[in-house]
């Protein structure tokens, strides 16, 4: 006797049925290929005709009866297409072909593409010589911080933040080691052949203040972007929906439970996350009952595929429409769905550059795809009476229950929640206002007037202020016209150097650009140096205090999160989570709470004070050095990635420079006592270095001395 072989992830002949098959893949790909809208039409019937098979929510539904208008009194094609945009799949998880592609095609289209949390090769920000831009419009900030620094986000046109995955809500990710080749190292700024580890929560978030405050912090980087925030679809999203829209966030995406599988495990993809026609409906219905809906755009994806999908999301709710398998499709893939294992045959999810070679996907294929959908809906339109997409959203009295297809169980299920219609007592049930983003008045427009010589000559400037809690994300604006006028060459060493006094608020430093050094006397709070891209920070209490500095907290949590580039000197203690996702800045702190070098990829940290418990946890790159007058470390250090190792002479050569340029800018007495009797204390520090890290360096160095040799 044969088990059925279930065809649970893949499909299978005998096995479960798959809206994304070999009769709907050949049809979309046959489609796309000739140019052929008839084509197209064949696969949106096999798509939305679910009798027998229902699949979707959305399957279940049908349009009202209506009167139709001409087809001729419909926004364009064009028009429409401008809502679309690709679903954020990282360069690292796809290859760099597909993804290059991909952004093309959305440029000619005039739509978006998003980079997913991958990062992005600056040398993609400019135009190719035959014109095309391979550019993402849309640059995703998430947990692991992957290639974020103050250049990424000035070529951005919108900024996403993504709190979590469609199909893996609550969960992290992980790009397996063999796929992290030398580009993808170098584009999220960590080391080839290195496993990397993208943290469950943003651990700069913690509740809607903290959403507010990042999202404060991106618009600074760049006044010009839209900042917009991935949810997902699940029960109480539409409250989550609500604090965002507070927090000024100018779009919310709630995505699907079915998108995003490539990079899902295969518990989450059965188990976790809702369809988003549960999410979209919740959010829009909540944003209208709290009159808020007026100030958000609403997006929805997964697994769109046709122009019902798209009609069925905006009488839900939704202005804007993610595609994301089905773009890769029209690209080539064929639902292998060997995604982690780097031995995609088509060339579209590997990193292998011989199998990258067979990815035969074209811009063309994409741009057909989307003019389809975009005719598609517009024919729907046309159908419900409707002249553009704003009369359409949330109009889900459009919509009801096809009970001819309802199969025996699912014959008592109940619409009615999600084709509820709020009462907006007279406000459009779409995006009209502007949020008020509150960078009118931050210390930056001081700063950048005062920085005009360096700004446009490149004179040295030096500025002096008073500061305050009240000065949140200091820096990130001026770090912005550094780079808009720059790029990521930046400026000399040390042209701005401003020198506050005072207590600074959240975000001190953020993504503070090259050539540009703070140098604060008194207290800095949390998430001081966020993002820090090559820039120098130097925090140190008040000349006129009376603690001593080594056994004070001076700086609050999580400070330095997923900076790439840069220096910091802080004389005094830090709180939780210092350098936590630390990608290649050289800091000493004189102490740390719990969780220090939390998820750190790269660079170097000096401790010379005491270390809160679980330090190093998801470390898998960089070094850090630890004075060891603590006899507890080695039961706070979290040994499951790390090792301690013997200090060489590199090692040694950089913790003293590194101490002796922070007795240089702090004046640290602790500094100043190690190094006066350095070859005796310097046996007092305990290298910790990732497992991982040390063989793949080791690898490489001596491949470099061979190469030597030769």
């Amino acid at each position: 006797v044969l088990l059925e072989s279930g065809g649970i992830y893949q499909w299978k002949k005998d096995g479960e049925y798959h809206m994304w098959n070999p009769d709907t893949i050949a049809a979309l790909q046959d489609a796309v290929r000739k140019n052929s809208y008839e084509k197209y039409k064949e696969f949106a019937s096999l798509i939305n005709n679910q009798a027998g098979h229902a699949a979707t929510l959305r399957g279940l539904l049908k349009f009202k009866k209506t009167d139709a208008i001409p087809v001729e009194q419909v926004e364009t094609e064009d028009e429409i297409i401008k809502r679309f945009v690709t679903g954020a799949m990282s360069f690292g998880s796809i290859s760099g072909p597909a993804h290059h592609t991909m952004a093309i095609a959305m440029n000619k289209l005039g739509a978006k593409s998003n980079t997913g949390e991958g990062g992005e090769d600056s040398a993609r920000f400019k135009p190719y010589p035959n014109g095309d831009s391979a550019r993402s419009a849309i640059k995703q900030v998430a947990s692991g911080r992957f290639g974020v620094n103050i250049n990424y986000l000035t070529n951005a046109d919108e900024i996403q933040i993504k709190i979590a995955q469609g199909a893996k809500p609550g969960e992290g990710g992980q790009l397996p080691g063999h796929k992290v080749s030398e580009i993808i190292a170098r584009t999220r700024y960590t080391t080839p052949g290195v496993t990397l580890i993208s943290p469950p929560p943003h651990h700069d978030i913690y509740s809607i203040e903290d959403l507010k405050q990042l999202i404060f912090d991106l618009k600074n980087a760049n006044p010009r972007a839209r900042i917009s925030v991935k949810l997902v679809s699940e029960i109480g999203v539409g409250t989550v929906a609500a604090g965002v829209a507070k927090g000024f966030a100018d779009m919310i995406l709630i995505s699907g439970g079915d998108g995003g599988t490539g990079a899902s495990p295969r518990t989450s993809i059965m188990n976790a996350g809702l369809p988003w026609e549960l999410g979209l409906s919740e959010a829009h219905q909540t944003l209208v009952l709290n009159n808020l809906r007026t100030r958000v755009r609403l997006q929805a994806d997964g697994q769109m595929r046709t122009g019902k999908d798209l009609a069925v999301a905006a009488c839900l709710g939704a202005e804007e429409y993610g595609f994301g398998t089905a773009a890769l499709i029209t690209l080539g893939c064929v639902m292998l769905r060997h995604c982690h294992l780097n031995n995609c045959a088509l060339g579209v999810a590997t990193q292998d550059e011989l199998l990258g070679k067979r990815f035969a996907g074209r811009p063309e294929y994409l741009i057909n795809y989307m003019r389809f959908v975009a005719k598609d809906l517009r024919e729907i339109m046309a159908m419900l009476g409707v002249k553009n997409l704003n009369e359409l959203v949330g109009r889900s009295d459009l919509l009801e229950t096809d009970t001819a297809i309802l199969p025996w169980k699912a014959k008592n299920i109940d619409f009615s929640k999600i084709l509820y219609k709020p009462d907006s007592k007279g406000e459009p049930l779409y995006r009209v206002k502007t949020q008020k983003h509150e960078i009118e008045g931050v210390l930056d427009l001081q700063l950048i007037k005062e920085a005009m010589p360096a700004l446009e000559r490149k004179e040295q400037v030096r500025i002096e202020k008073e500061i305050s809690n009240k000065d949140r994300s200091a820096g990130a604006m001026l770090s912005g016209e550094v780079c808009k006028r720059f790029g990521e060459e930046y400026l000399p060493e040390d042209t701005i150097w401003c020198r506050f006094k005072g207590y600074a608020g959240q975000s001190f430093g953020a993504f503070l650009a090259g050539g540009i050094t703070f140098e604060l006397e008194g207290m800095a709070n949390d998430y001081t140096g966020k993002g820090l891209s090559g820039g120098r920070i130097i925090v140190y209490p008040g000349k006129k205090s009376l603690f001593n500095a080594e056994d004070n907290v001076i700086m609050g949590n999580t400070s330095f999160y997923g900076a790439t580039s840069g220096e910091a000197y802080i004389r005094g203690t830090a709180g939780e989570r210092f350098c936590i996702r630390n990608s290649g800045i050289y800091a000493v702190v004189e102490g740390t709470g719990d969780h220090g070098c939390e998820y750190m990829t790269g660079g170097r940290v000096v401790i010379i004070g005491n270390t809160g418990r679980n330090f190093a946890a998801g470390m898998s790159g960089g070094i850090a050095y630890v004075y060891n007058n603590d006899v507890d470390f080695e039961k706070k250090c979290n040994m499951s990635m790390v090792e301690f190792d013997a200090m060489d002479k590199d090692d040694i050569d950089t913790v003293q420079g590194m101490l002796s340029s922070h007795l240089n800018f702090t004046k640290s007495a602790k500094a100043a006592e190690i190094l006066a009797d350095f070859n005796q204390n310097i046996k007092k520090f305990i290298k910790v270095i990732p497992t991982e890290y040390k063989k793949v360096m080791a690898v490489r160095q001596s491949l470099t001395a061979r190469e030597a040799e030769v």
